[in-house]
């Protein structure tokens, strides 16, 4: 089988494609360039660097399979970069490694997989496809602790007949070892944890020297006391607890964003429980599963039982089992049956308002 592997210049990828290269399978290796400097370099910081690329080509080297560097920098600053800074001017937090799954990297790879004739396409993510009675299923990762399903919950059974995910039963430590024994030089490389885009992983620079966000605005609580003073919406986020006033007493929390007043609203844990609130654009991997599931409502956060009822087009309504903290609008909430990924959607700035009285 001919296999396009996504090579990041990571130990994660660097494995999938010697993996497959050792079964037999005619590998093919691909580097997305998605962000580029002042001049149309790759960058040097973050993730998606000229480094990590040099590394994808002498992994790719070393396991004698052709190599290619692809430029989807306009798609990628198109639906990734723009949506980032559009979201934090609306007062929502965005989360641009879903928002690049889900708009720029697989379909981008499929594509190219289709033209230079390969079967498939593989990738180094922490997530398991299964096969049931001729749908396929993706499911959380056997290693938990790394599983990287929340964020492709967007890829629909049709998607997931043409990728693969080898590394879905497998441990890090276990890609370290791996690595280690086909003498990669990506076997200890640390993980990068960076936004690709953001030079220091300081979000709120990066937006702000891209957008106007001169005018300052109130800090208040919810009776709308004035607590303080803000330079921008963009510098918060629902759930944040650093860098604001009122800290005496019980720890406070940033509880809503209004952008229309240029407001940012304070108060305490209790302020900050949901129980209810609701998903939009919403999207299912195969069928509409509603029984027995529970809900992540950010990265690695802890699964929660809920009930979901659909209120209009891909608009649904969450209920919680039990309240939570710092559902934030704009993150993604993903639904799950046990392991098995059900599907997702974007937490809407809706939050139902009564919830807590």
């Amino acid at each position: 089988m001919r296999v396009l592997v996504a090579m990041s210049g990571g130990v994660d990828s660097s494995v999938v494609a010697g993996l497959l290269k050792s079964q037999g399978h005619d590998v093919i290796g691909v580097t997305m360039k998605l962000w580029e400097g002042p001049n149309g370099e790759m960058p040097e910081t973050g993730c998606c660097t000229a480094a990590d690329s040099e590394d994808a080509r002498k992994v790719a080297a070393k396991l004698d399979i052709p190599y290619y560097v692809l430029d989807y920098t306009s798609s990628f600053s198109e639906n990734v970069i723009d949506n980032f800074i559009d979201m934090y001017s609306k007062g929502l937090t965005p989360n641009p490694c879903v928002e690049c799954n889900r708009s720029v990297k697989f379909d981008h790879f499929i594509d190219q997989a289709k033209k230079l004739n390969c079967e498939k396409v593989a990738t180094g993510h922490y997530a398991k496809i299964i096969d049931n009675n001729g749908s396929k299923e993706l499911h959380k990762a056997d290693y938990e602790e790394k599983d990287q399903s929340y964020v492709l919950h967007m890829l629909t059974s049709e998607k997931l007949e043409l990728i693969e995910f080898p590394l879905g039963t497998i441990s890090k430590p276990e890609v370290r070892q791996i690595a280690a024994s086909l003498d990669l030089k990506t076997a200890f490389k640390k993980d990068s944890q960076d936004i690709c885009f953001v030079g220091n992983n300081d979000y709120r620079n990066f937006v702000s020297s891209r957008m106007n966000f001169s005018s300052t605005g109130a800090i208040v609580d919810k009776n709308e006391n004035e607590l303080g003073s803000h330079n921008g919406i963009h510098e918060f986020t629902v759930g944040q607890r650093k860098g604001i006033p009122g800290g005496q007493g019980e720890p406070k929390y940033v509880t809503k964003i209004d952008v229309e007043n240029n407001k940012v609203y304070i108060g305490t844990k209790k302020d900050l429980t949901t129980k209810k609130f609701l998903i939009e654009d919403v999207s299912f991997v195969d069928e509409v599963i509603t029984n027995k599931i529970s809900i992540q409502t950010r990265y690695n956060s802890s699964d929660i039982p809920c009930k979901i009822n659909k209120i209009d087009d891909n608009v649904y309504e969450v209920e919680l089992v039990q309240a939570t903290l710092g559902v934030a609008p704009g993150q993604f909430g993903v639904i799950y049956q046990n392991t098995k990924l059900v599907g997702g959607g974007r937490i809407s700035t809706k939050i139902l308002e009564d919830v807590n009285e």
